[in-house]
């Protein structure tokens, strides 16, 4: 008997143990994994990574909350025209089916907070690719977006018996790279009651934290206390705070639910899109922080109940159009004057020129350049064929190149 009652003691306590392990690299490694062939919505590398964040979901004693166990599926037929939206749909031929993977965190309270991030990627590339070689390659997407997810899964663990005067639903979307389709299913078709929702987490491409710390948080203008709050806890970055709802990633399903959200990001890099975003190359050290600072944000806004929701300014309708492009990855991040270069593409205008990553534009043709915004301007007034100088820094020294678009 007495034998009996330690086995059952040893196999609870190891069982304990796994559930608070931190497995964010182990998370990633599995989901950017090549077996997976780049987790594309509707493939069978999608459905290993939905048993996976199931089975994960399962190990932290989350109850199931999609529409079968943890699964949420959504049928939808592709965009033939991109100024649709995509028609959610059932039993019509070339209809694709995503997985959302949904638990719930039941803490018997009378608001709860979403913590989401998108696990799906590019599989082979397709439209979305930034991959210049005509050679088929696996696009594994360890910075996006399986960096989220793992964190995602990280603070599932944490706030298991801590901060309960909530309740939490972790969601895992698909279809987010074919246009937030995942999180729109579930915005329209959700598991629990939204009118209850406090506020949403949205991660989405925080695996590579740079030297310098910097860390894009997204939506903070969408409830009043968000910015306070951010700033109370922050010991370990440069933040870069940016207050509108609505951007290219989850958060803006929620957003416009008229429901608060934080979109938390570390920003673009030249493995964006490419088959070279893998798992070896993320900092984790820096997720580990990242998880740890919104553990903090959580428990700091564990006691004011229901948020209060703020439209913002929607950035995205000022954006102009382009005819061109200078093949360049802008640092979103970079708040300085101009437009820092943080990637090159492969024979584009900008490598023609010699510009290099790391250089800054401050002058376009006959516009100067301070910002993210007078740079797509003094980009959208270029055509096919047109050439101007364009002025670069390059540590202190300015320099003029002529560029060919």
């Amino acid at each position: 008997m007495r034998t009996s009652f330690i086995l059952i003691f040893l196999i609870s306590f190891i069982a304990c143990k796994q559930r608070n392990t931190n497995k964010i690299k182990e998370d990633v490694s599995f989901l950017a994994d090549d077996s997976l062939e780049g987790r594309q919505t509707g493939t069978e590398g999608e459905k290993k990574a939905s048993e996976y964040i199931s089975n994960r979901f399962k190990e932290l004693s989350l109850e199931p909350k999609g529409t079968k166990e943890y699964i949420q599926e959504f049928s939808f037929l592709p965009k033939t025209d991109p100024h649709k939206e995509v028609e959610f749909t059932k039993n019509q031929d070339g209809t694709i089916t995503g997985k959302n993977v949904i638990a719930y965190l039941n803490n018997k309270a009378e608001n709860t907070i979403i913590i989401g991030a998108h696990y799906d990627h590019l599989g082979y590339g397709g439209q979305g690719s930034l991959h210049r070689d005509t050679t088929k390659a696996i696009h594994n997407g360890a910075d996006d977006n399986a960096s989220g997810t793992a964190v995602m899964l990280d603070l599932a663990r944490k706030l298991k018996g801590k901060n309960t005067n909530n309740n939490y639903l972790f969601i895992a979307f698909s279809g987010e790279e074919m246009g937030l389709l995942g999180s729109n299913y579930f915005v329209k078709n959700p598991t629990i009651n939204t009118k209850k929702v406090s506020y949403m987490i949205n991660m989405d491409m925080i695996g590579k934290l740079k030297k310098d710390s910097t860390l894009a948080v997204y939506g903070v203008g969408t409830s009043p206390i968000f910015k306070q709050v951010l700033n109370a806890h922050n010991n370990k970055f440069k933040l870069i705070l940016d207050e509108s709802g609505i951007g290219p990633s989850d958060h803006t399903s929620f957003y416009l639910a008229d429901i608060p959200v934080l979109h938390f990001f570390t920003g673009q890099h030249e493995d964006y899109h490419k088959p070279s975003d893998d798992s070896n190359k993320l900092n984790y050290q820096g997720m580990n922080k990242i998880s740890d600072f919104i553990l903090d944000v959580i428990s700091d806004l564990n006691d004011n109940g229901k948020l209060v929701f703020r439209k913002t300014k929607n950035n995205s309708t000022n954006t102009p159009r382009f005819k061109v492009g200078l093949g360049v990855v802008p640092d979103y991040l970079f708040d300085g004057k101009g437009m820092r270069i943080d990637g090159i593409s492969e024979g584009k205008p900008a490598e023609k020129a010699g510009l290099l990553k790391g250089d800054v534009v401050i002058k376009l043709g006959d516009s100067l350049v301070v910002d993210m915004m007078s740079y797509m301007r003094a980009l959208s007034v270029f055509d096919k064929g047109d050439k101007t100088t364009i002025t670069v820094k390059r540590n202190n020294e300015k320099l003029q190149k002529e560029v060919h678009f």
